[in-house]
């Protein structure tokens, strides 16, 4: 059954289910189904929590990642991106990892003044930020909530570099910004972009912007001399992995400095929400996807192995680092991004322009 035709599809979300949450003991089921005349029903609309956060940058301590500092204004995303692994974070919020952590976004509107106490604090030494290492720091209510933007005029003020990472255009609200953090080599911006295939994308990452919309956001950004790089991310075999030399050439074109990928993985409540939504997005090919997908981990959907988990091991996984390093030295051969200055960032930078 095609997508378009099948009854049980919830059309603008990527989770087809709400998970249990491993954490809570109770959960609602339907036990006389054939005594209903109607199907349970559920609020498909979006809420937003707030929560008055104590601090604002999280530290990691995982040897996967390039950055150990991150900032995530936003906990949910209501990008509704089937693949990811931030939602399994949200069942520490009493909330399902599935059509939850779509419909039930926490905001932190005191971000910003968090930071400011952080950049204050005695003997801090400055390193590079990440804006967002969950959730995408430009979902959708930012363009109201401007949380984000907040943040970075911290950044600015204090000079002190920070890395972006988003699939959203709305980026381009704040160029103004953006340039004067790139002039003094303070920001690099990860563009998130794995198909140009919009059919995939319309039921991969719901609400998110059109592949080819990122395209001319990478375009924009590297007209204006700011850093950016191409996150191909998740390559997943069988459904977008012939697709990594164009979307290489196409960042390429646009001015990208660099590219990076990540291999799919399924932790946690995310396999779950996965198998059912291909299973009703791509019937045809389901089990041949999830079947691929588990040699990339050693045999398993889940894979939690540092070193492992975001690369990937196997034939599949080798044929895929493979054609992305060929794609990669063909298009974006001799580039590289502008490494950050962290030689401007001062405590005294944010008091000084205070006293006006």
């Amino acid at each position: 059954m095609a997508h378009e035709e099948n009854k049980e599809f919830f059309k603008g979300r990527g989770a087809q289910i709400n998970t249990h949450n491993k954490f809570l003991k109770n959960k609602y089921v339907v036990e006389h189904q054939e005594g209903i005349d109607e199907p349970m029903l559920e609020n498909t609309s979006t809420q937003f929590f707030e929560e008055h956060a104590k601090k604002i940058v999280s530290i990691s301590n995982s040897p996967d990642l390039p950055f150990m500092y991150s900032i995530n204004p936003y906990q949910g995303c209501e990008h509704g991106c089937l693949y990811c692994y931030a939602r399994n974070a949200h069942e520490y919020w009493g909330f399902s990892g599935g059509l939850d952590f779509e419909r039930k976004i926490i905001v932190k509107r005191n971000a910003a003044e968090l930071l400011e106490q952080f950049f204050n604090k005695k003997g801090y030494k400055p390193v590079p930020i990440m804006l967002s290492g969950n959730t995408d720091c430009y979902q959708p209510i930012e363009r109201k909530l401007k949380i984000t933007r907040s943040l970075l005029q911290v950044f600015l003020k204090y000079k002190h570099p920070v890395s972006i990472i988003s699939k959203n255009n709305l980026i381009i609200r704040d160029l103004d910004i953006l340039k004067e953090l790139a002039a003094l080599d303070l920001v690099h911006v990860a563009v998130t972009l794995n198909s140009l295939n919009e059919s995939l994308r319309l039921k991969l990452e719901p609400r998110t912007v059109t592949g080819q919309s990122r395209v001319k956001l990478i375009s924009k950004l590297a007209a204006e001399n700011i850093p950016v790089r191409l996150m191909l991310a998740p390559i997943i075999p069988g459904l977008n992995s012939d697709e990594i030399p164009t979307v290489i050439k196409a960042a390429a074109d646009a001015g990208a400095s660099a590219a990076s990928f990540t291999i799919v993985r399924l932790n946690g409540s995310i396999a779950e929400i996965f198998t059912d939504w291909i299973h009703k997005a791509y019937p045809d090919r389901a089990d041949k996807v999830l079947h691929m997908i588990a040699d990339c981990h050693g045999g398993k959907l889940n894979d939690s192995r540092w070193g492992k988990r975001m690369r990937g091991e196997g034939q599949v996984v080798a044929s895929i680092h493979q054609l992305f390093k060929i794609s990669a030295n063909r298009f974006m051969s001799g580039r590289s991004l502008r490494p950050f200055n962290l030689e401007y960032f001062s405590p005294s930078n944010g008091k000084q322009l205070n006293l006006f």
